[in-house]
């Protein structure tokens, strides 16, 4: 997620995963646009689609409920249960910082860790009569993804450790038969943001790492309205207002002042080949409350200003279906701060390939700016990045302005001969080689700021490092 200021702007053995990870390879026998609501069979390819769901024209049953046979299925029939967890690690023997630098999620070099335990209860949109349908989504997560994905006033803070728990969707999901032939859906409440390739959960991304996009650039978490108007067939109109990035109302609002969402999305085209969408989000992000100091370090707060001082963001996204086995991936974003005088842009491609159906092949390049510097920030501290959105002094290191590419190779692995003996869910390994380089001869990887100095140029050019998780999802 895009931050408005900066302050003034133990490392365990990983060969135990690792070993796994590497286990599982021989023994032979992707991502979904910013996010499912619930997980699916599918972990590929990216796609770009509406944020809502089609409205079921009757009760569906779920996976906890299953009525006797002859017994009519009620509208609670169709619960459904979820469960994700996943551990990861991150290889780089060449880090002096214990750190892989632009990253949240993966940002512990060479430490074992339990990224989420995420858990969601849900309801597909049914119809309850005249077209209208209701369905919701509850979700939380736990672990040490949670501390990069807090909503402020959602029980942001209330743990202060490496591993943190987040709710992440809690919304209400309405079909209206209104205006349109296909009619419009409406969601209401908290909900993952709807820009960007890589979403949070761990099978709504073909990769462990993010790209420097989805961490940097694009809203991780809005509470507000969202409307998909199903123009066509194959168009949707998306509008939506929202408090703003990860942060809610009142006291745990940025300055209150509304945001939203603007957009298009093309389904379904080229017989069914392509998708499509250009979506934008706008509005002022900064925090109004007084910048303070504490423990040398000072909070992003900027005053009266930040009421009119708008950041805009944009996101385009196109996936192709080459044919059944192989998908293509472009996506686009851009992120103009007035707060902070700085543009970030990025270009991210991708090809998925199913090279058999328990094996995928992932590949993914990104080149990204950063033309100040001013968005590129390594949070040093467990709750630094709570502590940013909150008006609260936090340590943190960044980079002079920079532009970055990365590449990175990786399969995801479904293996057979564990998956056949599970009676519950799915067990998938992704391991994964991945090079970061400073394409303008800046020196930011591998190294530590300070507080006096927390601008990194005294490290290395390039960041070579080996990542593997570990996911069993029900």
């Amino acid at each position: 997620m895009a931050e408005t200021n900066h302050a003034p702007v133990r490392a365990r053995s990983f060969s135990g995963l690792l070993g796994m990870c590497m286990l599982a390879l021989p023994a032979a026998g992707g991502a979904l646009a910013q996010t499912p609501d619930i997980p699916t069979e599918e972990e590929r390819p990216l796609e770009a689609t509406e944020p809502a769901e089609d409205v079921t024209p009757a009760p569906v049953t779920g996976n906890i409920f299953h009525p006797r046979p002859g017994h009519a299925r009620t509208y609670w029939d169709g619960l459904e249960g979820h469960v994700q967890i996943e551990a990861g690690v991150s290889g780089n023997p060449w880090t002096r910082s214990g750190r892989n630098f632009a990253q949240f999620y993966t940002d512990r070099a060479n430490t074992v860790t339990m990224n989420q335990i995420m858990g969601s209860l849900s309801h597909a949109v049914t119809d309850v009569g005249k077209g209208y349908g209701i369905g919701f989504v509850l979700e939380a997560m736990y672990g040490s993804d949670a501390r990069f994905d807090p909503t402020i006033g959602m029980g942001s803070g209330s743990l202060t450790g490496l591993y943190q728990w987040a709710p992440t969707q809690a919304h209400l999901d309405v079909h209206l038969p209104w205006i349109y032939r296909r009619g419009i859906d409406v969601q209401i409440g908290q909900m993952y943001g709807l820009m960007g390739s890589e979403g949070t959960p761990s099978l709504a991304r073909p990769f462990y790492t993010f790209n420097y996009a989805s961490d940097y650039i694009v809203p991780f978490e809005t509470v507000g309205i969202v409307a998909t108007m199903h123009v066509t067939s194959h168009m949707d109109w998306i509008l939506g207002v929202d408090a703003g990035n990860s942060t809610t109302f009142g006291a745990s609002g940025n300055n209150n002042k509304p945001k939203g969402y603007f957009g298009l999305a093309w389904n379904n085209l080229m017989n069914g080949k392509l998708n499509l969408h250009a979506i934008g989000h706008f509005g002022p992000q900064g925090n109004n409350g007084r910048s303070v100091s504490g423990g040398g370090w000072t909070s992003a707060g900027m005053g009266r200003s930040a009421n009119h001082l708008m950041q805009y963001n944009g996101d385009i996204m196109a996936t192709y279906h080459v044919n059944d086995r192989v998908t293509l991936t472009m996506d686009g974003t851009y992120l103009h701060d007035d707060g902070l005088r700085d543009d970030a842009y990025g270009i991210s491609s991708y090809v998925a390939w199913d090279i058999r159906p328990w094996l995928t092949f992932n590949a993914r390049g990104e080149i990204f700016r950063d033309n100040t510097g001013g968005v590129i920030t390594e949070y040093a501290g467990y709750t630094s990045f709570t502590k940013s959105l909150s008006n609260q002094p936090f340590p943190y290191y960044a980079a002079p302005p920079t532009t970055y590419g990365a590449l990175t190779l990786g399969v995801t692995y479904r293996p057979e001969f564990i998956n056949r003996h599970l009676s519950l869910g799915k067990f998938t390994v992704r391991p994964e080689v991945r090079l970061d380089k400073s394409l303008n001869g800046t020196r930011p990887f591998n190294q530590s700021g300070t507080m006096s100095n927390p601008i990194v140029n005294n490290g290395t050019n390039n960041m070579l490092w080996f990542s593997c998780d570990a996911i069993w999802s029900f």
